[in-house]
């Protein structure tokens, strides 16, 4: 079996997601995702006819997003027209995905130059008027798997693990803290593009969501964001997210304890990596930043939709014949507080070697860019640490997670 080497990482900064507000809200996503594309290949002098593939997760695949986005962007980029794109969506684990697909393409033999990553407007999505999380014609899945609202899951989460609000508040100061230090002392600088318009004009180089002045007096002022819709209804019907949970977890009263300070922020982004056979590698003059070790996905409960990461990671670990203690450092998103949280508590990770420079509660969530930004800060980081094994994992939406290892030369 080849080995998958990683040859470079690249993204834009985050920029808030709303329109009016951030600055990429008037970059077309094609663009914001274009820019990642063009340096990659231009700060590597990558020959962009030979790419088998451009592979980018997004996770709202409609309008400006749609019509296959990898395939655009790369074009916008002035990559040669031999290159072509596929567009996939795991939710949030859109972008890990298509690292760990270009991975298996090229240890299989059957791809030597892939480009994975992905992008998410979600100032952009957040103006689509599509289907309601619960359609109202698909009783028969509810029925089998009632899957409510992914906030929810999260407080349910909360409550069945004992978590509480205060501990979730003090674990999202701890990630406004280590991002503010790690933007402050440049930990960011390797991977980052700045974002310019269609007339050269600069859009974006640097990080907008960051709130250093987040305390936790003000974390504890802030209204829970998923108790005001739990009991509403949803549909003709008037289904409930607190009846979805009360199907699935009878006599369970949910603790809401999630808001917008220990949750992932709203954000527009892109990012991917270049990745290489060996042969090709070397033939080119690509010099390798780590090796891909091992990827796993891994399904979990839908109805708690967001613990799928710990048996990820156990299977990660599995086929790569490691144990926990054999990973230096790790990238959990956080979607929400709970998701670190459990993570660390049930494979009794030390958080001194967690998501070390903040995470999506300080940084923000583009949810179709996400695992690759985590996967090129981790490969940063180790390289920063001169540390050797990272492990990046992330839960997503229906009960998912994707696990990636890597390790340095």
């Amino acid at each position: 079996m080849n080995e998958a080497w990683i040859i470079d990482a690249a993204r834009t900064p985050r920029s808030i997601g709303k329109i009016g507000k951030g600055a990429l809200s008037s970059v077309h996503p094609q663009r914001i995702l274009a820019t990642v594309l063009k340096a990659l290949a231009e700060r590597n002098n990558l020959n962009t006819a030979d790419i088998d593939d451009v592979i980018a997760g997004c996770g709202t695949q409609i309008g400006k997003q749609g019509s296959c986005i990898a395939r655009m962007s790369a074009l916008d980029a002035g990559y040669d027209i031999k290159a072509p794109g596929l567009s996939v969506e795991r939710f949030c684990g859109s972008a890990l995905t298509a690292v760990n697909l270009a991975t298996m393409g090229i240890m299989s033999g059957m791809q030597n130059l892939v480009v994975a990553g992905g992008i998410e407007s979600m100032s952009y999505g957040s103006t689509l008027q599509g289907k309601p999380f619960l359609d109202s014609d698909n009783t028969h899945l509810r029925a089998r798997y009632p899957q409510p609202h992914q906030g929810i899951c999260a407080d349910l989460i909360a409550t069945l693990e004992g978590i509480t609000r205060e501990e979730t508040e003090h674990l999202a100061m701890e990630s406004q803290r280590r991002a503010d230090y790690a933007i402050r002392n440049g930990h960011f600088n390797k991977s980052v593009v700045p974002v310019y318009d269609e007339a050269g004009n600069l859009v974006l180089d640097h990080e907008e969501f960051p709130r250093p002045q987040t305390t936790l007096e003000g974390l504890a002022a802030l209204k829970p964001a998923f108790a005001s819709v739990y009991a509403a209804p949803l549909d003709e019907e008037g289904t409930s997210y607190k009846q979805l949970v009360q199907q699935a977890y009878p006599g369970v009263e949910v603790n809401h304890i999630h808001h917008a300070g220990n949750s992932s922020g709203v954000v527009d982004g892109a990012a991917a990596l270049i990745i290489a056979s060996p042969d090709y590698a070397r033939a080119h003059g690509l010099k390798p930043r780590a090796r891909i070790k091992v990827v796993a996905t891994a399904g979990d409960s839908p109805q708690l939709m967001l613990n799928a990461p710990v048996p990820a990671a156990r299977k990660a670990l599995a086929l790569a014949g490691m144990s926990i203690s054999d990973i230096d450092l790790f990238e959990v998103n956080e979607a929400f507080a709970v998701v670190p949280m459990k993570f660390m508590r049930d494979l009794n990770v030390d958080p001194a070697k967690v998501n070390v420079n903040g995470g999506a509660m300080a940084l923000g969530h583009p949810i179709g860019a996400t695992g690759a930004i985590i996967l090129g800060t981790l490969l940063d980081e180790m390289e920063r640490r001169d540390l050797t094994v990272g492990m990046a994992t992330m839960c997503t939406g229906g009960g998912m997670a994707p696990a990636t290892i890597i390790e340095r030369f």
